[in-house]
């Protein structure tokens, strides 16, 4: 298998890591890309970024009430 993040994932297509993940595992080499998309353009001085491990993405909320979403205009 492969080591990632000090877990130990069998050979073969890994669908989603502990981290958020989509990982290939063979004997020579693992290699993964993410399953979000970061934010890189949107209100700083009012919004926070927070990671969702439950939906792999960030969301973007006001800093004064975290309940409410921000506008994001772009990710990479």
């Amino acid at each position: 298998g492969c080591l990632l993040d000090g877990k130990l994932y069998p050979f073969g297509e890994i669908a989603r890591t502990e981290n958020c993940f989509r990982c290939s595992c063979s004997s020579h080499a693992m290699r993964c890309c993410s399953l979000f998309h970061t934010p890189v353009r949107y209100d700083k001085e009012n919004c926070q970024v927070i990671f969702n491990k439950t939906s792999c993405d960030y969301d973007v909320v006001e800093k004064s009430d975290p309940s409410k979403e921000c506008v994001v205009y772009s990710r990479i």
